[in-house]
């Protein structure tokens, strides 16, 4: 007969607690590992804003002024805007077509350029130099007069 002190006693409810503990730990492990997998391979649905246009700002911006280009947000993707002259702009996908970069414009050679991989665009967004395989989308660029005594508005759309 088991009594409370023989060493039988407690052993079927204690090797029960401890496989009831390492199947539970083995099972978070699992869903800790599997459940990044499963979101990973399946990603939420973002809708993607039907952006036809979208303003970049006034033709004399401080930021166009000193770096010569601007990073837009047109709806779920980045566009690069990019000024040649009082008002002549031009305006492109702003990531590049070999693995998805942001690009920026370098002033001095007159060229847009990815610094993942040292590709170059020239500015009409054809690949002058590196890997992209094919050119930059182009956005079509406005300018738009709001008033009288009021710089010009920049207007980026689809082309």
């Amino acid at each position: 007969m088991d009594t409370p002190e023989s060493p039988e006693a407690g052993t079927p409810n204690r090797r029960g607690f401890l496989n009831w503990l390492l199947g539970t730990s083995v099972g978070a492990l699992f869903g800790s590992v599997l459940y990044p997998v499963a979101r990973f391979l399946s990603p939420p649905e973002i809708p993607e804003a039907s952006t036809r246009q979208v303003e970049a700002g006034a033709v004399n911006d401080p930021e166009l002024l000193e770096k010569g280009f601007k990073i837009l947000r047109f709806g779920n993707e980045p566009v690069i805007l990019v000024r040649l002259g009082d008002e002549e702009f031009r305006a492109f996908a702003g990531t590049c077509t070999h693995l998805d970069c942001i690009v920026e414009f370098h002033k001095e050679p007159g060229r847009i350029w990815c610094n993942c991989h040292n590709g170059e665009y020239d500015l009409r967004g054809r690949v002058v130099a590196g890997p992209p395989p094919r050119p930059l989308e182009a956005f079509q660029v406005d300018l738009v007069a709001k008033g009288a005594g009021q710089p010009k508005t920049v207007v980026v759309s689809r082309a």
